[in-house]
């Protein structure tokens, strides 16, 4: 039988031209058009393998055929958003300058401790 790439058609339409004893079951498919490669593939052509995945492809790893890992390129992290302290501590104290240090604060805090 010929495949379906042959044939000119999508898995899709490949599916729904077979008879089937099922009711159309097309629309809950996964298809898949994830790229693979070896782990041979891997280590004698990587650059072939990261330049897929650097395109933004995904790449499913294969030992003996069984799948062990995909490849895909990072996620941004998001920006974190960090309060502007010093924003925060002039409108709490404006211009206000402290007479003592953190230490010297501490000390008399704690007494004899």
């Amino acid at each position: 039988m010929p495949s379906f790439r042959d044939a000119g058609l999508g898995l899709v339409e490949l599916v729904r031209s077979v008879s089937h004893p099922l009711p159309d079951l097309t629309c809950h498919t996964f298809v898949s058009r994830m790229k693979t490669a070896s782990i041979r593939d891997l280590r004698h052509d990587t650059t072939t393998v990261l330049g897929w995945v650097e395109a933004g492809e995904r790449v499913l790893i294969q030992r003996r055929g069984q799948p062990v890992a995909v490849l895909s390129r990072p996620v941004k992290p998001e920006r974190i958003v960090r309060p502007d302290f010093a924003a925060r501590l002039k409108a709490i104290y404006g211009e206000q300058v402290m007479t003592a240090t953190a230490t010297e604060l501490l000390a008399g805090e704690r007494g004899d401790r």
